[in-house]
C-alpha cells in the first residue's frame, strides 16, 4: 500500500503530460478545421496547415523526450508512447509533410511548386522555434515536477558519437524513413501509419541514444536550438545537411540509378 502511495505522485505527472500532449493535439486539430474553412487563399492554407502540424510535433516531442529522460534504463515506456504518439501524428497530420525533408522530397519529384515549397519551409521554421517558446511557457507552469521553465532553454547535446558517425546515421534514418514514406502510398491508410509508426520507433530506438534519430531539422530546431547556438556548424551538418543528404540520395537511386540499371538488364537480356 504504502508502495503505491509513494509511486502515485509520478503516476500523476506521466498522466498529466500525457494529457498535456493530448491536449496540444486536440487544439491543433481545432485550429485547423477554422483554417480549411476560413483560408481561401492557397497559398495561406499551405502555411496554416504547415505550422500548425509542425507546432504539434514539436511541442509533444518535447514532452516526451523530457519523460524518457525519467528512466533512460528502461526505454520499453518511452518507445511505446513514441509508436503510439507517431500513430496519432499519422492520423491527424495526414496531407501535411511538418518535415522540411518531406516539402524537398516532393518539390524534387515535382510533387510541389517552387513558391508552395518555400512558403511550407517557412511556416515550418517559424512554428519550430514558437514551440519552443511556447512549450517553454507551458512548463514554467510547474504542472509536474518535471518541467522546469529553464530546461527548454538550455543545450542538451544530443550527439554521442563522432561528427562523421553522426552525419552517417542522420543521412541512413532520413533515406530509410523517406524511402518508407514515397513507396507505402499504394498500401491502405489505416495499415500504412502502423508501419510508419512502427519504423519509426525502430529508428528512435536503433539511433536515439546517438544522436537522437530526429532526421527532421525543424524538429531538431525547436528540440536543440540552443545547441545550433553554441556549435552552429555541427549541429547544421548533422541536422540539416544529413537529412536531406538522405532525401537527395534516395530520389537519386529511385529516380535515376534503379530505372537506370533495369534498363541495362533488360538490353542485356534482349543482348
Amino acid at each position: 500500500m504504502s508502495a503505491g502511495l509513494a509511486l502515485w505522485p509520478e503516476v500523476q505527472d506521466i498522466c498529466t503530460s500525457l494529457g498535456l500532449m493530448l491536449s496540444v493535439v486536440l487544439f491543433m486539430g481545432l485550429a485547423r478545421v477554422i483554417a480549411r474553412q476560413q483560408l481561401h487563399s492557397p497559398k495561406a492554407h499551405a502555411f496554416a496547415l504547415e505550422f500548425l502540424a509542425t507546432f504539434q510535433l514539436c511541442c509533444c516531442t518535447h514532452e516526451l523526450q523530457l519523460l524518457s529522460e525519467q528512466d533512460p534504463a528502461h526505454p520499453t515506456w518511452p518507445l511505446t508512447l513514441i509508436y503510439f504518439f507517431s500513430l496519432v501524428h499519422g492520423l491527424t497530420l495526414m496531407g501535411t509533410a511538418s518535415n522540411p525533408c518531406g516539402v524537398m522530397m516532393q518539390m524534387m519529384l515535382g510533387g510541389m511548386s517552387f513558391e508552395m515549397g518555400a512558403m511550407s519551409l517557412l511556416a515550418q521554421l517559424i512554428s519550430a522555434l514558437c514551440s519552443r517558446y511556447c512549450i517553454g511557457a507551458l512548463w514554467s507552469l510547474g504542472l509536474t515536477k518535471y518541467h522546469v521553465s529553464e530546461r527548454s532553454f538550455s543545450c542538451r547535446n544530443p550527439i554521442h558519437v563522432d561528427l562523421v558517425k553522426a552525419i552517417i546515421i542522420e543521412t541512413i534514418c532520413s533515406f530509410i524513413f523517406h524511402s518508407a514514406l514515397l513507396h507505402s502510398q499504394e498500401i491502405r491508410t489505416k495499415l500504412r501509419i502502423h508501419l510508419l509508426a512502427a519504423l519509426i520507433t525502430f529508428l528512435v530506438y536503433a539511433g536515439g541514444s546517438l544522436t537522437g534519430a530526429v532526421f527532421n531539422p525543424a524538429l531538431a530546431l525547436s528540440l536543440h536550438f540552443k545547441c545550433f547556438d553554441e556549435a552552429f556548424s555541427q549541429f547544421f551538418i548533422v541536422y540539416c545537411l544529413a537529412p536531406t543528404l538522405g532525401i537527395l540520395l534516395m530520389v537519386l537511386m529511385f529516380s535515376l540509378f534503379l530505372p537506370w540499371l533495369n534498363n541495362n538488364h533488360i538490353i542485356n537480356k534482349k543482348e
